[in-house]
């Protein structure tokens, strides 16, 4: 089993920046790569921004530009840096690791609102 703890989220204005981080215990060792998603009320989860352990990274299109993904997948942390933030971001982020299971592991998720 992995857990994931997720810091960070909240209110921040049009064009604000926030910085999400995610920290991996348990059987971190299955771990090949960790990532963030997000759902919006209506919506489905998407993917935001996720790496492999060898630092490959890949990007909603939606937030190229603006958020980049970094961390350590060996030392099981994955941050998330957002800039430019604007009110369609906001959405309940998720931090998900994934060990090659079809599910993988998910945190609890933290809101982040941006108001316009």
């Amino acid at each position: 089993q992995v857990q994931l703890v997720e810091f960070g989220g909240g209110l921040v204005q049009t064009g604000g920046s926030l910085r999400l981080s995610c920290v991996a215990s348990g059987s971190i060792f299955s771990i090949n790569g960790m990532g963030w998603y997000r759902q919006a009320p209506g919506n489905q989860r998407e993917l935001v921004a996720r790496m492999t352990s060898g630092g490959i990274t890949d990007y909603a299109e939606s937030v190229k530009g603006r958020f980049t993904i970094s961390g350590d997948i060996a030392k099981d942390t994955v941050r998330l840096q957002m800039n430019s933030l604007k009110p369609e971001d906001t959405a309940v982020y998720y931090c998900h690791a994934d060990d090659g299971s079809i599910e993988g592991y998910w945190g609890q998720g933290t809101q982040v609102t941006v108001s316009s």
